[in-house]
């Protein structure tokens, strides 16, 4: 099980897990990921595909003598050579033709079709073990919609045109080799020759059309991610939509995004529609040559009738691979713009790994040394911590408080590297950050956000995610001592309720006090609080703060709070303001001083008071 506690910092928790899971399908990590895993894949299933196409061959083979016997036919027929006997001959090699056709194209398309799903399977894995990888800034450039698009859509087309593609350009390039054969062999090259000619233009057409379609493809593909995003916006949102009657507002964006999609639908399908237009029209113009030329040596008995029905009938074989291959080509053209799209996806790199030469520990005690000069976020002009230097002894509570954007937040998620200190600025036991495995350090580490991000399963799952095969009596103490075990008592389904999407069906403060439980199953050296008890009433507080003093002896707690109520008791306090460390000492110590730790103190005390 996957362990991670803050919902912006998730994917970075679980970073390394999707390292190992790469290594371990063997899939090297390259900018051209898809291409590869192709590759890698079509590789790795050389004998299915083998069979398939050997199938198909075999069958594209057999399909050829159909105008050939029904050539002779006409010969007998013409000749008075046909009796009752030979109808019965002929009729049962035909059907023979027929059934061997269906049974070998149909095994070729099954086996074909069959690798093409474990493939979309396989990719849509990679993919997912890849966005696992991806530092949390990533998620917060890209849309939720858009990755979907990516995972659905984008992973959809690379398979269609992989299995779809690959069947009918197997079909295509041999039907029109044994046909070529079979004409050139048994019926005329002259006329052969002259009947292509048309033909040998869809090339041209091809090299033309190509780009045009595959950027309008693209465009597409671009056009339904903004759609899937707009959805996911609203859907997450309709609570708000209803409340302040907005539906109509809504409906028209969604309208307005639609009929952008459905404009650039109608791109792609005019040209893809001129393109196949231009399939039949050749194949009319060589229609028209084979009958001009071929009536011509019928009449002179260059060639015998059944020859001329024969090759009437090859010429519609002929015909049917170009239009084949312009269905592949479309299928490629989508297909490209398609693994485009995944290829840029696969090419973004975490910039949070383990480091190349890990410090051999197991175990962490919890005690840190903070020595930051300073940080800025990536992509920033200013510093957002500045001179933060402090030490937290393995076993100690420390408070950390201070005015909105004063930097609690930041400081905290420099210990996980959800965001990396520089080096030496952050120690864990003595061990710098960045020279631990990724999975080591976080896993010495419980944090529960203030939102108390929740899945959309049970109680009892969504408490037990803290740790690998949690067992009820485990889960359902830790629901005690977070103070919320009364109330699933009070529930239906009790554990088993299911919360819905994100927790929907419960309270702010529920979910904080179900992200606490799951905190309390971890039970790691080092546990987090990040605000995580906004949403709950005072008395509550004092009892979840009474158990983590109890729970939590011995090992190191951090606590961010606005509410000082739930840092008073703490070893010591931290007090940040504009990114800087201003302030430190017990609550005792911090009122004597008078400064901003004692102001928060006397403002809450007075709003307090007028509640009351």
């Amino acid at each position: 099980m996957i362990r991670t506690y803050c919902v912006e910092a998730e994917d970075d928790f679980v970073s390394h897990r999707g390292v190992y899971l790469a290594r371990k399908l063997g899939v090297e990590e390259t900018s051209d990921q898809p291409a590869h895993l192709l590759r890698q894949f079509a590789r790795a299933h050389r004998r299915s595909y083998s069979l398939s196409i050997l199938s198909i061959i075999a069958s594209e083979a057999i399909t050829v003598q159909f105008p050939s016997l029904l050539g002779r036919f006409t010969d007998a027929l013409q000749a008075g050579r046909l009796t009752g006997q030979l109808v019965v001959v002929y009729s049962l090699w035909l059907l023979l033709v027929g059934v061997a056709y269906v049974v070998l194209y149909g095994l070729g398309q099954w086996w074909n079709g069959r690798m093409g799903r474990v493939f979309e399977y396989e990719l849509r894995k990679q993919l997912f073990d890849h966005w696992q990888t991806l530092p949390t800034a990533y998620f917060r450039h890209r849309s939720i919609g858009d990755l979907l698009n990516h995972a659905m859509n984008d992973v959809r087309t690379v398979r269609e045109a992989m299995s779809g593609g690959l069947n009918m350009l197997t079909n295509a390039v041999f039907l029109l080799v044994a046909t070529l054969v079979m004409t050139f062999r048994t019926i005329s090259i002259e006329l052969t020759l002259a009947s292509i000619i048309p033909l040998l233009f869809l090339p041209l057409f091809v090299v033309y059309w190509g780009p045009k379609i595959r950027n309008a493809s693209r465009r597409v593909q671009e056009g339904l991610s903004d759609m899937a995003d707009l959805t996911e916006e609203s859907l997450s949102a309709i609570r708000l939509i209803k409340a302040t009657a907005n539906e109509e507002v809504e409906g028209g964006r969604f309208g307005q995004r639609v009929q952008e999609i459905v404009g650039r639908q109608m791109s792609v399908f005019r040209l893809q529609a001129l393109f196949q237009s231009l399939i039949p029209l050749t194949g009319s113009i060589s229609f028209a040559i084979a009958l001009l030329y071929g009536g011509y040596l019928t009449v002179t008995h260059q060639i015998l009738l059944g020859s001329f029905v024969a090759f009437t009938l090859y010429l519609t074989m002929i015909i049917t691979p170009l239009q084949q291959m312009g269905f592949v080509f479309n299928f490629f053209q989508r297909g490209s713009a398609s693994l485009a799209r995944l290829t840029v996806l696969f090419g973004e790199r975490a910039d949070i790994a383990d480091p190349p030469h890990p410090v051999s520990v197991s175990h962490l005690t919890g005690t840190l040394e903070i020595d930051l000069p300073e940080f800025v976020y990536p992509n920033a002009d200013t510093p957002s911590l500045r001179n933060i230097h402090f030490t937290v002894m393995a076993g100690q509570t420390v408070g950390i408080v201070g005015r909105t954007g004063a930097g609690k937040t930041t400081l905290v998620n420099l210990l996980p590297r959800i965001f990396d200190p520089p080096p030496g600025a952050v120690r864990i036991d003595g061990y710098d950050v960045h020279a631990l495995r990724l999975q080591v350090l976080r896993e010495a580490i419980a944090y529960v956000p203030q939102d108390g991000f929740l899945f959309s399963t049970t109680i009892a799952e969504n408490i037990g995610f803290g740790k690998d095969q949690a067992n009820s009596d485990e889960v359902a103490q830790a629901a005690r001592h977070a103070a919320f075990w009364q109330e699933i008592e009070d529930f239906p389904a009790g554990m088993e309720t299911v919360v819905g999407e994100r927790g929907v069906s419960l309270s702010g403060g529920q979910r904080q006090r179900a992200s606490m439980a799951r905190a309390f199953v971890k039970d790691a050296p080092i546990l987090i609080l990040d605000d995580s008890l906004s949403a709950v009433d005072m008395n509550t507080e004092k009892r979840i703060i009474a158990n983590i003093h109890r729970l939590r002896e011995g090992k190191t707690t951090l606590i961010i709070a606005h509410r000082l109520s739930a840092v008073r008791h703490a070893d010591f306090i931290l007090v940040l303001d504009e990114g800087r460390l201003v302030e430190r000492g017990s609550h005792e110590e911090l009122l004597h001083r008078n400064g901003i730790y004692a102001t928060l103190y006397r403002l809450q005390e007075s709003e307090k008071g007028e509640l009351a």
